[in-house]
């Protein structure tokens, strides 16, 4: 793949952004590595797992009526794995310790994400190898040159005791949809 040092690049940096990740892979919906730095870990492992996770995941969004998926967040007793939508075709995965900033993890994660996804539907594009997905029932597109706002639900903030868990506002990912494995 052309894009692989691009990706490799945005990768790197994305580690420097986040010292407490131990591991990133960016990988196709369908489980095949596209980069990692990965150390210690299997990457062909992580990816495969990766697709398996997603495939259930959009599959639990779907039945509990939760929408797209966004993101994939497990945490365990040494750290977090999230796993991030990047463009159609590709995810991308983060290891992280466990005292890492989640918020940032999130933040970061989206970010890249979205440069990675750039990066390789931009290869696809040029080789002709876009995936071609079912239209969905959007918005008409305002018309050039109106400022036609955008418009946002207002949150409200829970209250909580002084033992309650809280959970952090997310940051939008905007309008970007889930990539969904390809079926078998």
């Amino acid at each position: 793949m052309a894009a692989e040092p691009e990706i490799l690049d945005e990768l790197r940096r994305l580690r420097a952004r986040v010292p407490q990740l131990t591991g990133v892979l960016a990988a196709s919906t369908d489980g095949l590595v596209l980069a990692h730095d990965t150390p210690g870990v299997e990457p062909e492992g992580v990816a495969a797992l990766t697709a398996t996770a997603l495939g259930v995941a959009v599959r639990m969004a779907d039945v509990t009526g939760r929408g797209e998926l966004r993101e994939l967040l497990m945490r365990g007793v040494d750290g977090y794995v999230a796993t991030y939508a990047a463009g159609r075709t590709a995810v991308l995965t983060l290891l992280a310790q466990d005292r890492v900033n989640v918020g940032r993890l999130h933040l970061e994660g989206r970010r890249a994400g979205a440069r990675i996804g750039e990066l390789v539907d931009a290869e696809a594009a040029a080789r002709g190898l876009g995936r071609v997905t079912p239209a969905k029932a959007t918005k008409p597109a305002p018309e050039a040159g109106s400022t036609a706002p955008r418009t946002r639900t207002t949150r409200v903030p829970r209250p909580t005791g002084a033992n309650t868990p809280t959970t952090t506002e997310s940051y939008e990912q905007g309008d970007r949809p889930w990539p969904t494995p390809r079926p078998a």
